[in-house]
């Protein structure tokens, strides 16, 4: 599995239109294949800032994400409406649940 990481900080001048891009964005990107969830939320130590956590099952899945206007559009949108670039960690991970809880 892939999982990805992420947040841009809202400016309050856009907040409102930053959230609804991350949600609509989400809600989009949990409808393409290979996508295991996708969810965007605020950050409750600093609500200035909207945090992404992404599965994924596999990197083609991920290349395909990202190869999408859609996508790319997104990242344009959020990179001119916050002060700062957006942040994006991408892992390989393996669910160690039944491990460490079993």
């Amino acid at each position: 599995m892939i999982l990805i990481t992420g947040h841009v900080i809202l400016t309050p001048a856009h907040r409102e239109r930053m959230i609804a891009l991350g949600a609509e964005h989400s809600a989009r990107s949990r409808a393409e294949p290979g996508c295991l969830a996708h969810n965007c939320h605020i950050d409750v130590e600093n609500p200035d800032r909207l945090m992404f956590v992404e599965e994924w099952e596999s990197v083609d899945a991920v290349r395909a994400h990202f190869a999408l206007p859609a996508s790319r559009a997104f990242v344009a949108d959020m990179r001119a409406l916050s002060p700062a670039s957006p942040v994006i960690r991408i892992h390989a991970a393996e669910d160690i649940t039944a491990t460490l809880m079993g």
